[in-house]
């Protein structure tokens, strides 16, 4: 078990080196870097200083002042010694240090990651065995027809459909994570049963793909299970169905669940994007695409490396639960 684990972290420290030079040499793989997004900005809102057409200059020594002249090997080096001692240094686009740019949107991401995966659990489970023990019948008929409906919607379309029923029949918004008045509040109780009241809308739009997946996978993994001769053995013996089916085979066929944690994660950060931006969720999702489209490159890397870091840090943690409710795991390794 200590090799086990030993090996899983080392090797989640290069994925994690191997990501953030991923991260940092695609963002700037485009035409172009900020300071020129910065001096087209300008120019289209004709308030440079009077100038009608790009000055090569203006660009250099903007270039220069922000440190994108040297070469990229340097730039990586010098962003990779900040990450390391937890500064990821300053948003070009935002003029603030990026802890504070991203520190709450950071914490409301991981808490909508939470809230939609343990939503997704909680649907698919159950549904997953009773449409695996009740096979071919009419519920597992609606359960089948019900999923893949939830794998053709897009989320956004389901956002969007979610926000008119809400403004046309309640007359209520469902954007946002928290009320007004709890914005910028502090952290209380009060707070928190607001977050409550906000989270499932966001939870559902983002879960309900990966509930009609997950239900699949169980079925046909408990359905492989329900056919193997320890489970005719246990029926021979009389042991009550549902005793059996709890007690050994959902036990294996939970397997692909604890899996699944590993890219549940930045599954639902990435998938989030366009999510948050209908929902007007205060989620990395928008500061991302912001960053990306302004070539604001030590913002974009520095969200990229975390979503990386969230999948290294899940599937670590995914493999070492699949140990525990799996030794078989540790043997085969």
């Amino acid at each position: 078990m200590i090799n086990f684990l030993i090996r899983r972290t080392m090797l989640a420290g290069l994925t994690t080196l191997a990501i953030s030079m991923f991260a940092f040499v695609a963002i700037q793989l485009p035409p172009g870097d900020f300071a020129t997004t910065y001096v087209q900005m300008l120019l289209g809102g004709g308030i440079f200083g009077g100038v009608e057409t790009q000055d090569p200059a203006i660009e250099a020594q903007i270039r220069s002042d922000l440190g994108l002249d040297k070469p990229l090997v340097v730039q990586y080096l010098k962003w990779g010694w900040r990450v390391i001692t937890l500064d990821f240094g300053n948003s070009i686009m935002h003029g603030e240090k990026i802890t504070e740019v991203v520190g709450q949107r950071l914490l409301n991401t991981v808490l909508l990651a939470l809230g939609t995966i343990l939503f997704t659990w909680i649907m698919a489970i159950p549904i997953g065995i009773y449409s695996a023990v009740k096979h071919n019948s009419p519920g597992d008929y609606a359960v089948t027809f019900f999923g893949f409906l939830g794998l053709a919607i897009p989320d956004f379309l389901l956002a969007l459909s979610l926000m008119w029923i809400g403004f046309a029949y309640f007359d209520i918004s469902v954007g946002g994570l928290y009320s007004s008045q709890y914005l910028d509040a502090g952290w209380s109780l009060d707070k928190v049963v607001d977050l409550l009241k906000h989270l499932w809308v966001p939870a559902l739009v983002l879960g309900t793909a990966g509930t009609a997946g997950l239900i699949r996978v169980l079925r046909n993994n408990l359905l492989d299970e329900l056919g193997k001769p320890y489970v005719v053995a246990a029926r021979a013996r009389g042991v009550p169905e549902w005793k059996m089916v709890f007690k050994y085979p959902v036990r294996i066929a939970l397997n692909p669940f604890i899996s699944t944690l590993g890219y549940l994660l930045p599954f639902m950060l990435s998938g989030s994007v366009i999510v948050s931006v209908v929902l007007s969720l205060p989620t990395l999702g928008p500061i991302l695409l912001e960053s990306l489209l302004a070539e604001d490159m030590y913002l974009a890397a520095t969200i990229v490396l975390m979503m990386g870091m969230l999948t290294v840090i899940g599937t670590l943690i995914s493999d070492i639960l699949l140990v525990i409710f799996d030794p078989r795991i540790q043997v085969q390794d």
